[in-house]
């Protein structure tokens, strides 16, 4: 194949960036080591940058297959509606000076992020999320954040409990245990390197929050020995195969390599990766065999003859119009069928209306379409009323929805048709 045909071929990861200063400047990255394994198990990431306003321009991105998303600052607390934690003035001030380049809070992020989250939910789009990820997929699924875990968590517990998940120190050396949920995928992933009779393996931390309360359609697959969740899925929607994978994990397996190596500690550490992968490129072929255009319906010989009396009654009638000639008795019939059909497919608009009462076409109980378009007309100005008072994010939520709506109603009406063509032909 050739190298050029590969970016419309392969399927399109979505990547926010992350904001950093170089040179007093702005700078938009995204670790490497996510590039590699995407590119290396046959997809495309395509970077969305996180710049004032491309959180409206979404739409620009599609289409997408999956998204996957990874490290950044500390989410807004409001957009969980969490109160701080109880936390003091001081406490605060130490977490920001502990913190300081996680805690600077990146509402522009915050914003293109939870948009995509809940885009992959409601349209089961493959979701991975690492680290920072994993807290905005739950936080848009209606979960809550601990806000640090040292102040809210390590204080309350006895020595042997209390877990480091931050070590400035030994940046990627550190290592902390995680017990593994029995028959979860990440069981299946790391159970060639777990010990006998235990299901712990060490993973990487670097973070100061986590999951505080997991939303209900969550299911965890790891805990810390203090109880934090270290990774979650949906059940519901993981299969790979079948283009399913909504996903969290607070560690990052990419970066979890021996010292001065790219060898894994495990195996496993690449499965996240390889399995995601997996289900993007399913998705993409079973959106591809949704949005194919299908050959035309071949019509059996009696639909074949209701639509040829049809076209007939029309033609008749536009004859009527531009000729100017009174209809013959024996014709009226012929005119009837156009009317009818058009009574129970559609409402007409008050100019096609008008324009077959000129034609010469029966329309039947005219006086329902006209009180049926006059009540479309109310209830599109209530739409546009309360429409008008929606903020820029709302609309565009409802944009999604709809977009959703539209997609399962095209993909159930070609499902229908194509049922009835193979019951024709069977008969």
């Amino acid at each position: 194949m050739a190298v050029e045909e590969l970016s419309v071929v392969l399927p399109r990861v979505l990547i926010v960036s992350r904001r950093t200063v170089r040179k007093n400047k702005f700078v938009d990255f995204v670790g490497e080591y996510h590039l590699d394994l995407i590119v290396s198990y046959g997809a495309v990431p395509v970077i969305v940058p996180r710049v004032s306003g491309v959180h409206m321009l979404l739409d620009s991105f599609e289409p997408i297959h999956g998204v996957l998303l990874c490290e950044g600052e500390d989410i807004d607390p409001s957009l969980y509606n969490d109160e701080l934690s109880n936390l003091s003035v001081e406490e605060l001030e130490e977490i920001r000076r502990l913190h300081a380049s996680d805690t600077a809070i990146d509402k522009e992020k915050d914003t293109i992020e939870l948009r995509l989250a809940k885009l992959c939910l409601e349209r089961n789009i493959p979701y991975l999320g690492i680290c920072r990820g994993s807290q905005v997929l739950n936080v848009a699924c209606g979960g809550t954040l601990i806000q640090d875990i040292g102040k809210e968590i390590s204080k309350n517990l006895p020595e042997n409990q209390r877990v480091v998940h931050m070590d400035y120190d030994n940046y990627d050396g550190h290592r902390h245990v995680i017990e593994v949920v029995e028959e979860t995928p990440l069981h299946h992933w790391f159970k060639d390197s777990l010990e006998e009779e235990k299901m712990e393996i060490s993973v990487n931390s670097y973070h100061h929050q986590g999951v505080k309360k997991l939303a209900q359609r969550f299911v965890p697959m790891a805990f810390a020995p203090d109880g934090l969740v270290e990774g979650f899925y949906d059940p519901d929607a993981y299969n790979p195969a079948e283009g399913k994978f909504i996903m969290g994990l607070q560690f990052h397996p990419e970066r979890m390599r021996q010292e001065d190596s790219d060898e894994f500690d495990y195996p496993g550490c690449t499965f996240a990766y390889q399995e995601f992968v997996k289900a993007v490129v399913a998705y993409q072929k079973k959106l591809l065999s949704t949005t194919t255009i299908q050959k035309p319906l071949k019509l059996n010989q009696e639909m074949e003859k209701k639509r040829k009396i049809i076209v007939r009654s029309f033609s008749l009638a536009r004859d009527l119009y531009e000729k100017g000639r009174t209809c013959q008795p024996s014709k009226t019939s012929d005119l009837d069928v156009g009317a009818e059909f058009l009574e129970s497919n559609t409402a007409l608009s008050l100019q096609q209306e008008a324009r077959l009462m000129q034609m010469g076409a029966t329309v039947r109980n005219a006086s329902s379409y006209l009180q049926r378009l006059k009540m479309n007309e109310e209830k599109e100005r209530l739409a546009r009323k309360v429409m008008g008072k929606m903020s820029v994010e709302q609309l565009s939520d409802l944009k999604s929805f709809y977009n959703m709506m539209g997609q399962i109603c095209s993909e159930v009406m070609e499902r229908k048709l194509q049922d009835l063509m193979t019951l024709d032909e069977e008969f």
